[in-house]
């Protein structure tokens, strides 16, 4: 191993064939870069530079080991860099809270960016239903989550030290099984609520948009089935138990591949959202995956 101011003096003399130009560059005395220059060659036992009217030239041994030299140093400098860079890189696991379907909520591009911006972050993904994701969020048990609720009613309306920021807004639709027509195509919400529904947990979010309807009319749905997925709830419609709530989406899907019927007239509007508690905001776990969201999302990075 040659000495690192050394190689460094080799190669800076070389570049500016002078070892006062040199000794500048490297902020040391034109003696010390001329006893660099001696040491090394005695190390290697080969003289690597001529002395001409015009400067300091390389010799044949000289411009031989020139790019291993150059090379060496390139090596170091990045072993430098990036010994320095982790005393900033963002370690540590986050627990992700996800729910419904992952192309829905921008998971894998979230994930890749995240990725890509702290690779020493692990992440841990955790699948569930809003309600549950916001317990979690609130108790900590999870470190931010996606949730769903009817706008107006965000998380804060049902935990006030949850933070969140809305992502995007759609509608959910009834959908029944195909051939159903003629039994839905007049009916009000009492006569929707008296047909057998396939219903889901309190936790769920189509549970909260159906009650907001409902509840103010006095009414609950006929439940026939309870299921906490939205592929069981649709694969039960498929199969003629009842009716369910779809996302728009996926309810246009259904009824153009699948023969479902669309209650018309009926949408239950809708928002997705990011959540977090609100006394970790300032956490560099948290604050990154702010960053990275409002870059999957195209947020402004004050909103």
């Amino acid at each position: 191993m040659f000495p690192l101011q050394s190689l460094r003096a080799f190669v800076t003399v070389a570049r500016e064939g002078s070892v006062s130009r040199a000794a500048q560059r490297l902020h040391l005395t034109q003696p010390a870069v001329s006893l660099k220059l001696k040491q090394l060659q005695d190390e290697l036992d080969l003289k690597l530079f001529l002395r001409k009217p015009q400067g300091l030239v390389l010799t044949p041994d000289g411009q031989a080991l020139l790019p291993s030299a150059e090379k060496a140093l390139a090596t170091l400098a990045a072993f430098e860099q990036s010994a320095r860079a982790l005393h900033s890189t963002l370690r540590g696991r986050l627990r992700i809270g996800t729910i419904v379907d992952p192309e829905f909520i921008r998971l894998g591009a979230f994930l890749h960016r995240l990725v890509e911006r702290a690779p020493q972050l692990e992440t841990e993904l955790r699948q569930g239903m809003s309600g549950s994701v916001l317990e979690q969020v609130r108790d900590g048990r999870l470190d931010v989550g996606f949730f769903l609720a009817p706008p107006g009613v965000g998380p804060g309306a049902l935990a006030p030290e949850v933070a969140h920021r809305e992502l995007t807004r759609f509608h959910y639709y009834v959908v029944a099984p195909a051939g159903w027509g003629p039994r839905i195509a007049s009916a009000d919400w009492p006569g929707l609520a008296a047909m057998p529904w396939i219903v889901t947990p309190e936790d769920s979010v189509h549970h909260r948009l159906l009650k907001v309807v409902l509840e103010p009319l006095g009414l609950t749905p006929h439940g026939v089935a309870q299921v906490d997925q939205e592929a069981c709830m649709l694969d039960l419609v498929r199969a003629g138990v009842g009716l369910s709530l779809a996302r728009d989406a996926l309810a246009m899907t259904e009824r153009q591949e699948r023969g479902l019927v669309i209650a018309e007239g009926v949408q239950l509007p809708c928002a997705l959202s990011f959540i977090w508690h609100r006394d970790r905001q300032e956490e560099p776990l948290i604050a990154e995956a702010l960053e990275v969201l409002a870059g999957v999302w195209s947020l402004a990075a004050a909103a």
